[in-house]
């Protein structure tokens, strides 16, 4: 039987992960794998979430399934969360996913029943799961510009030659805030043309929002969304609690579908339940009733927020600083960009030959595109960390 297979290509950072494990050097940084990190280096357990967690494990009385949409409570929170009442909630309708990998999966199978081979529009760079989920699901991969690598920002003037040019069989992926890989954001001046020229050329938005909180803050993360779901007619929504709940290994997500009026919410909706019982059958709640007892617990949901905005600002911290560092040790703005960015992530735009000096000299490892973890940066070695990016760029 396996004889007709060939070894399938392993994810970069899966393998970046291993290299960095097996790297012997006490002193080496990991800059590469994209989870939050506190200044311990450890990926925390939100107080929030252990209180919810204590909570489940007093007054749960069973573990038998939740039904194939999954937990109702926690949908609702979350599409209040995300979409703040901007739209009519007779035409939303919810799956849980398993992550918010499962959750966009579920929505691109659903697109693919739609427009079987139908186009896709990709941000250039974009989330190397993307193309791959795509293809997996039957629809057809292109790209939109999106970075210039020598301003390291949003090429904006370029990416709209494309969306302005697509029709209502295209479908759009658009990040709804911290953009992964580069960092580099939409204003709420360019979500508002983006979301004026899907409503005229009647292109489809799927978008992915992994990181709602860890860009400007939970209501200015959630512009982009609100402003698409509000504008046009049909909007598919994953969202992750992954990042912003620290629920990683919990897989929690979740499928929003806004459709035109009740009647299409319910087809949808039917697609969406037929795709996750020939998939998973059932979808896991552990990290959606977590998610749920903190979003309906007022005391909780303050604790939380707080949590996820001393997060937020540690990043903004760690950018300013190493920007800082960069900038007095090599009398040049060439980094600067670092504290311009927002969300987990930034792309240094550097060759992948000094992304691999950086690894083999100095131990600092990054995604070979030169997407580095923000969180990840040790904050007592920022300027040896400075040094290190100087040397390998000079």
């Amino acid at each position: 039987m396996f004889e007709t297979l060939k070894k399938a290509t392993l994810d970069k950072i899966f393998v970046l992960m291993a290299e960095y494990a097996a790297d012997p050097r006490t002193d080496k940084i990991d800059l590469g794998v994209g989870v939050y990190k506190d200044e311990t280096g450890l990926t925390p357990i939100m107080s929030a979430v252990r209180k919810a967690e204590q909570r489940m494990v007093e007054t749960a009385k069973t573990k038998t399934y939740v039904g194939v949409v999954g937990n109702k409570g926690f949908s609702a929170a979350v599409v209040d969360l995300v979409l703040g009442g901007t739209v009519d909630k007779s035409r939303i309708r919810t799956v849980n996913g398993a992550g918010g990998t499962g959750a966009l999966s579920v929505l691109l199978n659903v697109l693919a029943r739609a427009r079987p081979g139908g186009r896709i529009y990709l941000s250039d760079p974009t989330w190397p799961n993307h193309w791959p989920l795509a293809e997996f699901c039957g629809l057809s991969p292109r790209t939109y510009p999106y970075f210039n690598a020598e301003t390291r920002s949003v090429d904006f003037t370029a990416m709209m030659q494309v969306i302005d040019g697509l029709g209502p069989d295209d479908i759009v992926l658009l990040h709804g805030c911290c953009h992964n890989p580069t960092g580099a954001n939409l204003t709420p001046q360019q979500w508002d043309q983006v979301a004026e020229s899907l409503k005229r050329t009647g292109a489809f938005p799927l978008i992915d929002l992994a990181y709602l909180g860890f860009g400007d803050g939970l209501e200015p993360d959630a512009y982009g969304v609100r402003k698409i779901a509000s504008s046009v007619p049909e909007t598919l929504i994953a969202f992750s609690g992954s990042k912003n709940f620290g629920l990683y290994r919990e897989r929690v997500g979740l499928a929003i579908a806004i459709a035109a009026d009740a009647e299409a919410a319910e087809i949808v909706s039917s697609q969406m339940q037929n795709i996750i019982r020939a998939t998973i059958s059932q979808t896991p709640d552990h990290g959606a009733e977590v998610i749920r007892i903190i979003l309906e617990d007022p005391a909780l949901r303050a604790e939380w927020q707080q949590e996820l905005e001393a997060m937020r600002s540690r990043m903004n911290r760690l950018r300013q600083k190493l920007a800082d560092a960069i900038r007095e040790r090599s009398n040049a703005t060439d980094f600067d960009f670092i504290a311009e960015h927002s969300g987990m992530f930034s792309l240094l735009g550097l060759p992948q030959e000094t992304v691999e000096a950086l690894k083999v000299k100095f131990g600092v490892y990054m995604i070979n595109d030169s997407r580095i973890n923000v969180a990840g940066i040790p904050e007592d070695r920022i300027g040896e960390l400075a040094d290190h990016l100087i040397a390998a760029t000079r």
